[in-house]
């Protein structure tokens, strides 16, 4: 006679998170499956759906955990906070693009707009979270007069869209080697200078 597998299986739903992570990364989202998740984890069929009704469920699970692990590596970053802006945006932008590039497959769950309207407000939450510490690096610098005056979203767009554009070249093997050594360098230089007050008119 056989054994029926078990239910529970202690933190059931860090283990489905985690494993289902692992898939997302290797295979993408097409291949995920609560079934499949619970074989390989060995618990009943039945056990995941305790935790995530769905797969879009789980999907929207592993979204909001990323977004929460990005605003803490943002956070991490800006440990330092009394440092000149310069140094902090640096220390933002490598964190944001290391977690890109380390978590490619998550990232774009994460950016994705096919959420469920149930988790829309949760996942909101979490997008200020980790925008508004990017946000509030840039605030300090206009405060400090180190950062251009003007409406936050102005000044604050091109460096969100130049962190994530070159992310996604770098993740999608669009740089040549070359590039890669002193590219994210580069940008960064380059977004400083875009975010600096305009010299005094003579």
């Amino acid at each position: 006679m056989t054994s029926r597998r078990p239910y529970h299986h202690g933190d059931l739903r860090a283990e489905l998170l985690s494993r289902a992570e692992e898939t997302l990364r290797e295979r993408g989202a097409g291949a995920l499956s609560l079934r499949e998740l619970a074989r390989d984890i060995g618990v009943s069929p039945a056990a995941p759906s305790r935790h995530f009704r769905t797969k879009q469920a789980l999907l929207d699970a592993l979204a909001l955990t990323g977004f929460e692990r990005l605003a803490d590596v943002i956070a991490a970053s800006q440990q330092d906070a009394g440092a000149p802006f310069p140094e902090r945006l640096d220390a933002a932008a490598r964190a944001y693009v290391d977690f890109a590039m380390t978590n490619a497959a998550l990232l774009d769950l994460m950016f994705s707009v096919k959420h469920s309207a149930d988790a829309a407000e949760v996942l909101g939450r979490a997008v200020h979270r980790w925008s508004d510490l990017l946000l509030e690096v840039i605030a300090g610098g206009q405060r400090e007069g180190e950062v251009r005056p003007g409406p936050m979203e102005r000044v604050a767009l091109p460096v969100f869209a130049a962190l994530h554009g070159y992310a996604g070249l770098a993740v999608g093997g669009f740089l040549p080697p070359e590039a890669m050594a002193d590219g994210l360098t580069d940008v960064i230089a380059a977004t400083l200078r875009g975010c600096a007050p305009d010299p005094p008119r003579g």
